[in-house]
């Protein structure tokens, strides 16, 4: 590979969960302390980072297409952009990127990415390498401090799986669970919302398996560390995601009814309602233990709107077994949730299982169960209506004087009238789609 010269312009694309796009900001500022600035919209990058994603089907695939384009892209344009290629497949498939292709400067894994100044060193010299080690704390260690100007962020708080979810590849490519401190926790929070945050959502593979010591040296889990947020003045609203059944305890239970900043809204994958499917599944829950589960947080605050994932088409499904996914949806009517096919991924367990279902029915399960969920979702927004709630403002609308935002309950709203980004403003919710709200303004809660 041919000496290159230091890239003047980044681009990062970000694929997949939130996380990603937390790896994805960090990734752009440490790009930014080399003094390396965002390509302007339209523009070709000298340097493009793809963020990758490894949980659906033919992730691998997807990337070498994204590779393909850049090279046609940059040759059409007479240059030779720098690509990296991060995240999740990075880290399962590293070296077979490089042997794949040659276009590809750099690989590396979302434990490994603060390293990814030297990296770029290593690439202007005309030197490809890979880098997929899991020193996850380090990382946190290395990354420069936040600065990012935004009504909302994100805050990774836990990486990695133990739970070894028999169709997950997670803990494969994100390694074992790890905490990061509770202290280097309140710091970056409190940098976010000097920053301008007013809402900041804790982030982890499973979230709720975050465990640290407080400042006065006592053992306290994700409560513990939300009840500290809450009294950084100028952060509103706490949110987190994505969190384990197993892992729930009484006190993050207790924490959704005591504490005003956490927002009323749960996302608690459940993945199927056939207990044969979850033992399958390694999920170590049953549908009963999860449905009393959200009991439990409805009893601790009756607003609360839950979300969920669910996974359709597992090896061996049948349709018993979906019909008693469907009496779960019935049964809990969710506010939002996430439904996919079952995708086998290499090196997990269920790749080899017996009875791999045929795409034709995995798609007519798949229609079958978002339809249910549209239904609920478009209820919960419909029986919203005529409710006044807060909603912080994070963007402009299509239209003059038209401004969107998130309901407590994550509802997305636009309403039209005098506001900016980072108000929270009081509305009164006027009208339901099945994917938003329409509000009327009725006066500036807090700027």
């Amino acid at each position: 590979m041919k000496p290159q010269n230091p890239p003047r312009t980044y681009r990062v694309k970000s694929f997949g969960c939130q996380m990603n796009v937390y790896d994805g900001e960090r990734m752009a500022e440490l790009l930014a302390e080399r003094g390396i600035t965002p390509a302007a919209e339209g523009d070709e990058a000298d340097l493009v980072v793809l963020n990758t994603c490894h949980i659906r089907e033919k992730a691998a695939e997807k990337v070498y297409s994204d590779i393909g384009r850049l090279v046609k892209a940059g040759e059409e344009a007479g240059r030779k952009p720098m690509i990296a290629v991060a995240g999740c497949v990075a880290q399962a498939e590293g070296e077979e990127i490089m042997a794949r292709a040659p276009a590809v400067s750099m690989v590396v894994g979302p434990q490994a990415y603060h390293r990814l100044p030297e990296m770029l060193d290593r690439a202007a010299r005309g030197e490809r390498s890979t880098d997929t080690d899991m020193p996850a704390i380090a990382k946190f260690d290395a990354l420069p401090k936040r600065r990012r100007r935004a009504p909302n962020a994100f805050l990774t708080v836990q990486e990695g799986c133990d739970k070894f979810c028999t169709y997950c590849v997670v803990p494969y490519t994100r390694g074992a669970e790890i905490s990061r401190p509770f202290h280097d926790l309140g710091e970056e929070a409190r940098r976010l919302v000097d920053a301008g945050a007013m809402e900041i959502t804790l982030l982890g593979q499973n979230v709720n398996a975050w465990r640290g010591e407080d400042d006065r040296g006592r053992a306290v889990g994700l409560a513990g560390l939300i009840r500290a947020l809450a009294k950084i003045d100028g952060l509103e609203r706490i949110r987190y995601t994505t969190s384990h059944p197993n892992d729930m305890e009484d006190d993050l239970i207790a924490a959704h009814g005591e504490v005003g900043k956490l927002m009323p809204y749960l996302h608690l994958p459940v993945q199927a309602g056939s207990d044969r499917v979850l033992k399958a599944m390694n999920r170590q829950h049953t549908a009963d233990s999860y449905l009393k589960l959200l009991e439990r947080f409805r009893e601790a605050r009756p607003d609360i709107a839950l979300s969920g994932d669910f996974i359709v088409g597992f090896p061996g499904e049948t349709e018993a077994e979906f019909d008693e996914t469907l009496a779960l949806v019935d049964a809990v009517r969710y506010a939002h949730a996430f439904s996919f096919k079952y995708s086998p991924r290499p090196g997990t367990p269920a790749a080899t299982m017996a009875d791999q279902l045929p795409r034709e029915v995995m798609d007519e399960r798949l229609q079958r169960l978002q339809a249910r969920l549209n239904r609920d979702q478009l209820a919960f927004n419909e029986a919203s209506v005529g409710g006044t709630c807060t909603v912080l403002v994070e963007r402009k609308g299509k239209h003059p004087g038209q401004w969107l935002g998130k309901s407590p309950w994550l509802q997305s709203v636009w309403f039209e009238g005098a506001a900016q980004i980072g108000d929270i403003v009081s509305v009164e919710l006027a009208e339901a789609g099945p994917n938003s709200m329409r509000g009327l303004l009725r006066e500036t809660a807090l700027a």
